[in-house]
């Protein structure tokens, strides 16, 4: 029984040892085909090296990866003395040389012994193709999505059966919805039946996007697929039409959040004092440069608190521009009511000091004012591309809109507000300080505007012109709302953003802006008191 035991182990070594030598020897033979045809690249025309690259793709060796790659790249050359080919790394006067396969330094060579591997655009399509479909199973989650989107860019027949593969043994939905759009580009180009072809047309119909059309337009089918092909192309422009105008309407809001946040506080001040303030724009720009102001101190001293910097930059920049607002009222414009031409002009010139003084403090350029982490980047909707800056501005002027609704509606301050707005001498026979109800207005409009210009911080430049950029289309929006009246300023900020939007793609963003202005103009004669009236001391004037 032992000697049978024996022999039964001993026969297993033996073919053990077999079998780990024909794999071996399958290996080699295997690298050293590999090693030749890579070698043919060097003396092989351009249609001849496309023959090769697919001949190395159908290898299926991961090995030959850095080799194609390197033949895209430009960086494969020939020895001269014996036709082999290596990868070069310029090392002064010489080449390092590099095996295409094992990755080994193989010495250096002056360049004059050496010749470059030429390659054009096609052949950089075919060796796409080719590291797509090597790479298709690989385990790296992020070489596989890649590999996958690189067969969609360069389609070929010669990748399908690799593409199929890969599909089978895909777990990842993400991946596997791009290799089946890969292996319905693929099959496009091969000689597969109509049936198939047509079931293809139908899924990339499906996935849809400009790539999509891009795909249907270029390829070739025969005469009784061009229908489906027309159809499918047609099916989805059409979509693409209507998700361009939610893009547009997207935009819209985010203009519109904007506007919204430059006008608030002039709504107010406009609505409540009867005043024309050009130094608006400033506040605003203020807001902005407190912004960078708490980020500098925060990159210098407490680095780990960046995330929380717009959140402490809020309640600074409101501070700061409410501080000066007040200084403003009590220092000039308490003089001037009842003057509006003199008041124009004189916050005008305030907005020129405020400018000149930034620029003299931070400089002309533009300051560096950095996105909290959980403000960068975007995601997607379907086809709709959504940044998380714009999103939360939108989130924010929705927010600070409400805020001010309740301290109107809800506190002392806003009643008494709301009661000087309605009819200043009543509210001033009813005990009401009206000069100090202008001052604190005049105070919380400046406020709300450093409070946008925190916002704007992130999706603008910060510079001494900042303010100027908004002051117009504030006017317009708290215009065209009606005077003093904060819903008709949502509905004018959201209503403007969403027309310039729909403007710019036909007429420029300039002359987009002119037709905007003239549609004011014209609703404004129908409508003098703007969308929604609003009784005040500056409208019975």
């Amino acid at each position: 029984m032992f000697d049978k035991f024996a022999y039964r182990m001993a026969m297993a070594l033996v073919a053990g040892f077999c079998l780990v030598m024909v794999l071996t020897a399958t290996g080699l033979r295997a690298q050293e085909d590999a090693h030749g045809l890579i070698n043919s690249l060097g003396q092989a025309s351009f249609q001849q090296a496309a023959a090769i690259v697919q001949s190395l793709a159908k290898t299926g060796d991961p090995k030959v990866v850095p080799a194609l790659q390197a033949f895209s790249d430009g960086d494969l050359y020939v020895r001269k003395s014996d036709d082999q080919v290596f990868i070069g790394k310029p090392s002064g006067d010489a080449m390092a040389l590099v095996d295409p396969l094992t990755g080994q330094a193989e010495g250096q060579e002056a360049k004059d012994n050496l010749g470059k591997i030429k390659i054009n655009n096609n052949l950089r399509r075919a060796v796409r193709a080719a590291l797509g479909s090597l790479t298709l199973m690989s385990p790296d989650r992020g070489v596989r999505l890649e590999a996958a989107q690189s067969v969609i860019k360069s389609p070929s027949a010669d990748s399908l059966e690799a593409v199929e593969t890969a599909i089978q043994n895909e777990k990842d939905g993400e991946i596997r919805a791009v290799l089946e759009r890969a292996r319905a580009v693929a099959v496009l180009g091969s000689d597969r039946p109509v049936e198939d072809k047509r079931a293809a047309i139908a899924t990339i119909r499906l996935e849809g996007g400009r790539d999509a059309i891009g795909i249907l337009s270029s390829v070739s089918v025969d005469d009784s697929l061009k229908p489906d092909l027309t159809a499918a192309i047609a099916g989805i422009q059409e979509q693409l039409k209507f998700w361009d105008a939610v893009q547009n309407v997207w935009y819209g809001l985010s203009l519109g959040s904007v506007l919204l946040l430059a006008a608030t506080g002039l709504a107010i001040t406009f609505g409540v004092m009867g005043i024309i303030n050009m130094a608006h724009g400033e506040m605003v720009m203020l807001g902005a440069y407190s912004t960078f102001m708490v980020q500098s101190v925060i990159r210098s001293s407490y680095p780990e608190l960046f995330d929380w910097s717009l959140a402490i930059a809020l309640p600074v920049a409101f501070i700061v521009t409410g501080a000066v607002g007040l200084v403003i009222e009590r220092g000039v414009i308490r003089f001037l009511y009842g003057r509006p031409l003199e008041t124009l002009l004189a916050t005008w010139g305030i907005s020129l000091i405020l400018q000149q003084a930034v620029r003299s403090i931070f400089g002309p350029t533009n300051q560096e004012v950095g996105n909290p982490s959980w403000m960068s980047g975007s995601f997607d909707l379907s086809y709709l591309s959504i940044t998380w800056n714009r999103l939360w501005i939108i989130v924010f002027s929705l927010g600070v809109f409400i805020a001010l609704l309740l301290l109107l509606k809800r506190s002392a301050f806003g009643l008494q507000m709301r009661a000087v707005t309605q009819n200043r001498r009543m509210a001033s026979s009813m005990g009401i300080r009206t000069p100090w109800i202008d001052a604190f207005t005049f105070a919380l409009g400046s406020g709300i505007a450093g409070m946008a210009g925190v916002a704007l911080s992130q999706i603008d430049n910060v510079s001494p012109n900042l303010g100027q950029s908004y002051i117009i289309d504030s006017f317009m929006v708290v215009v065209f709302g009606g005077v003093g009246n904060l819903w008709g300023t949502l509905v004018g900020a959201f209503s403007l953003g969403i027309l310039n939007k729909f403007l710019e793609p036909y007429a420029g963003a300039v002359l987009g802006k002119i037709l905007v202005l003239v549609l004011i103009i014209l609703f404004i004669q129908k409508r003098p008191r703007g969308l929604f009236a609003l009784k005040g001391r500056a409208v019975d004037a």
